[in-house]
């Protein structure tokens, strides 16, 4: 429950599952060469040498994500929250929209999104730095630009 919109830190027992979680989406980002800007972009390049291999990490999300939403539907509330969250048709905004048409330009340019960017940091990749750096100032600037207070 939040107080005048303040929330409260979350449980430890909260932050053990989102480091746990955000751990092994990193491992199979790696794993399944999402990290590779190469082998995105050969993905992406249709017309070309295309590499349909990505093809098989998004079924395996699809797959991940149908069963995660059987699990959550045989619940009455959340783990480790007050309860679930789900985006309605209200939540769909011009700038939510034109956010994605960048991300997925950006993505397509790049060859990474900033998971794969993140993950990419232990590689100790110069492009991965560049994409990382560029990606949380392009954050800040759109929070600085919408007056958006940056969450911890």
């Amino acid at each position: 429950m939040s107080v005048h919109g303040v929330q409260p830190p979350p449980r430890p027992a909260a932050l053990v599952a989102a480091f746990v979680a955000g751990a092994v989406f990193a491992v199979g980002l790696v794993v399944a060469g999402m990290t590779q800007p190469s082998k995105v972009i050969a993905f992406l390049d249709v017309g070309g040498a295309w590499d349909p291999t990505l093809a098989f990490v998004m079924g395996g999300a699809i797959v991940a994500h149908v069963a995660g939403l059987w699990l959550t539907s045989r619940r009455t509330m959340p783990l480790f929250a007050a309860s679930f969250g789900a985006p309605t048709r209200a939540d769909l905004s011009a700038p939510l929209l034109l956010g994605a048409a960048v991300f997925g330009v950006g993505w397509g340019l790049a060859g990474y999104c900033p998971g794969p960017g993140l993950a990419s940091l232990g590689s100790g990749a110069d492009t991965a730095l560049v994409f990382v750096g560029a990606a949380t100032a392009g954050m800040l600037l759109q929070h600085a630009a919408t007056r958006t207070p940056v969450s911890p």
